[in-house]
């Protein structure tokens, strides 16, 4: 406890650190305060009784809303419509050659790239906010949820309103990326999925405590997600180290290199990303069906994520993302033209083109476990759900819930970390270092 307290005082100390921390904080402030701020033309009382059964996809778009999509919040949409947006333009850079041609020109690229995203933002809003709208007033006609003397307008008026609310956490997010700690975006989702947590627990021990034995059922269910956990933590961590030699080089009386270090692969290089793009594309037909859950064939199997064909296109489609993500981040002709300057080499394996494919190879190899257990986990609360869980607690058994959990609160500790060691600061752990999706290399390039 006295190590804990002294670590406090530690990061308190440091005011960079402490800016950071302070303002991040102070945007996930305003994000919640946001979250319960109704739609105009709303009854709040009428919408919660409405609202109150949202299952499937809808469930876990409200979970990734932190509930402000079945409160009709002026924020309900929150974050998706940037993640589709993202998407899109990502495979653009893949695709198309002027898209690419912006990717290489750096900074002035990044801008142009990040700027035709915010656009496409606007539309993907646009056209989602319609369907929410259609959605409000099919699940308010019979309770009046919707004022009669706003009737006439409310399309224009919510419209507007979500388009807004959405660029306005797409800023947040942004602002708490530069000028905060961890990536904002998937924190702001985080602090979403977070917001659920305590009240899915209780729900969940009040259901299992009124039946008789279905405690024991219960501390059951927390040690298998315990056990998730840690799973996820194993996952998210494990890297494939490949040894590289340095050359030993002689200037004067003093000998450089010759040392012998690691280039560590991670299994999971993709981390989050590949899970929050799938639930993306699933989302987008039910825009064309204006939310609607009630409808039969293919639009109801993807809107279910506890039937058996949800989770063979999603597994699919985040195994396919995993890949093109992990090319996207992942260059091993970079990486072998840096060992080769840096005098570095694979032992076996010769320098340039031939380093290049045999990291390659490596990385094909263990990426496709790796998505396989990603894909995996993201049909997790499905399982859960089929095995007895109720709805909103699964949604912390795997999935994007609790990946994106693990994953941002790793990176965000090993953000302190870094700061601490940075200033000469034990770290946050006596055991080692606390290492996040975006761990640098071990190897000095």
């Amino acid at each position: 406890m006295k190590k804990f307290i002294q670590t406090l005082k530690n990061i308190w100390s440091i005011e960079e650190l402490r800016g950071k921390i302070l303002f991040t904080i102070m945007m996930i402030t305003i994000y919640r305060l946001g979250a319960h701020i109704v739609l105009p033309g709303i009854n709040p009382t009428q919408m919660d009784s409405a609202g109150a059964n949202s299952t499937g996809i809808l469930g876990l778009i409200d979970a990734f809303s932190g509930g402000a999509f079945n409160q009709a919040s002026i924020f309900a949409l929150g974050i998706m419509p940037y993640i589709s947006a993202s998407i899109f333009i990502q495979l653009m850079t893949v695709l198309v050659p002027r898209f690419q041609k912006m990717q290489k020109e750096g900074e002035s690229g990044r801008k142009k790239i990040n700027q035709y995203t915010r656009y496409l933002t606007v539309i993907v809003t646009i056209l989602q906010a319609s369907a929410y709208v259609t959605y409000l007033q099919g699940m308010t006609q019979q309770t009046g949820g919707i004022m009669a003397g706003y009737a006439s307008y409310f399309w224009l008026s919510t419209v507007v309103v979500l388009t807004a609310g959405t660029l306005f956490v797409m800023w947040m997010g942004e602002k708490i990326t530069d000028k905060g700690l961890g990536n904002g975006t998937s924190l702001i989702i985080m602090i979403g999925i977070l917001a659920r947590l305590p009240q899915s627990f209780l729900q969940e021990l009040s259901i299992k405590s009124v039946r008789n034995g279905q405690i024991l059922v219960f501390i059951i269910e927390i040690a298998i997600l315990i056990a998730i956990i840690m799973g996820c933590i194993l996952l998210i961590q494990g890297v494939r180290k490949v040894p590289v030699n340095y050359a030993k080089q002689i200037v004067g009386n003093r000998q450089f290199g010759g040392a012998r270090q690691f280039l560590p692969l991670k299994v999971n290089s993709a981390g989050v990303m590949p899970i929050i793009f799938a639930q993306a594309i699933i989302f987008i037909p039910t825009i064309f069906a204006n939310y609607n859950t009630q409808a039969s064939g293919f639009l109801r199997a993807i809107t279910d994520h506890t039937n058996p064909w949800y989770m063979l296109i999603y597994s699919v489609v985040v195994i396919g993302f995993t890949f093109l993500y992990t090319a996207l981040i992942f260059n091993p002709k970079q990486i072998a033209d840096n060992l080769k300057q840096n005098n570095g080499f694979i032992p076996g394996v010769k320098p340039g083109q031939p380093t290049a494919d045999y990291i390659g190879a490596i990385m094909d190899r263990i990426t496709f476990p790796g998505a396989i257990l990603l894909a995996f986990v993201g049909i997790l609360p499905g399982i859960a759900q089929l095995l007895g869980v109720s709805q909103q607690f699964a949604t912390f058994f795997g999935g994007t819930s609790l990946l994106i959990m693990v994953g941002v609160i790793l990176d965000t500790l090993q953000q302190i970390e870094t700061q601490l060691l940075m200033r000469q600061y034990d770290g946050l752990m006596k055991s080692g270092r606390i290492q996040g999706r975006q761990t640098t290399s071990a190897v000095q390039m």
